[in-house]
């Protein structure tokens, strides 16, 4: 096998940060690395908007976003199910009554899991029914009519979004906000951030969702992951600076050696 010109430094570098992965989970699985993720004010505050709503007895509701689980949005949808996972646990712990509503009938069985999986771990199996996980609609707006009848319907208390959502965002937002629920978001689609932050309590940006599982969960090979990505970022700038420095000296030799 010849490798093509202008991918051998991909190669590489793709084998380098495999290993930097690998190694820094090894390590953080040791102990010998603890390394602190800061803290998320909106993951923070999920066990209060729990608590809240088994205080005045209405229903906790969660949407893992509106993406299928292929294409450019679904790390978004597994970071929106790997919340669930927590906060099925969470719901299971205050007797909680919750709702999870799905567009994709792709994520449908995955998130019907995960609540099923989460009420079992924590003792509580006889709480997952029917109604838990609701599939409404594949089609963008019937959803988000769906979503907003539910939160008006059973006057939710609490309204977690996670997950990659688009332009039906500020309508969910909106409807949360109407109903008097507390609201914490969550995406990576940045056009969508600034709706959940003007209708939401609480908002997660950019890559604050992925960490979210890490974060809630505070596994080791989760963190170790976590820790591996920050290594390589540090890592890619500085050989940005260093190239914007020998570029500026006219001097081509990174260019060279990352188009071989």
């Amino acid at each position: 096998m010849e490798l093509v010109k202008g991918n051998i430094f991909g190669f590489y570098a793709l084998l380098v940060a495999s290993l930097v992965v690998l190694v820094a989970v090894w390590l953080v699985k040791k102990g010998t690395i603890v390394p602190t993720l800061r803290r998320i004010a909106g993951l923070d505050a999920m066990e209060e908007a729990i608590g809240r709503a088994t205080e005045m007895g209405r229903p906790v509701h969660f949407a893992p976003g509106t993406a299928d689980i292929t294409g450019d949005f679904a790390p978004q949808t597994f970071a929106g199910l790997e919340v669930l996972s927590f906060l099925t646990g969470l719901s299971a712990k205050y007797d909680a009554e919750l709702i999870v509503t799905i567009r994709m009938p792709n994520v449908f069985p995955l998130a019907e899991e995960v609540v099923k999986q989460g009420y079992l771990a924590a003792g509580k199996a006889d709480m997952f029914k029917d109604s838990c996980v609701r599939f409404l609609s594949s089609e963008q707006f019937a959803y988000i009519a769906g979503v907003l009848g539910i939160l008006h319907r059973e006057k939710v208390a609490a309204n977690i979004m996670i997950g990659g959502f688009m332009a039906e965002s500020l309508l969910m937002a909106e409807g949360g906000a109407q109903v008097g629920a507390i609201q914490i978001a969550g995406t990576a689609n940045m056009p969508q951030i600034p709706f959940f932050v003007a209708a939401c309590d609480y908002t997660l940006i950019g890559e604050e969702i992925y960490a979210g599982g890490a974060y809630l969960s505070q596994d080791r090979i989760k963190v170790g992951s976590i820790a591996a990505q920050d290594y390589l970022k540090l890592a890619l700038m500085a050989m940005l600076f260093v190239g914007a420095v020998l570029m500026t000296l006219d001097n081509p030799w990174l260019r060279n050696v990352i188009v071989k």
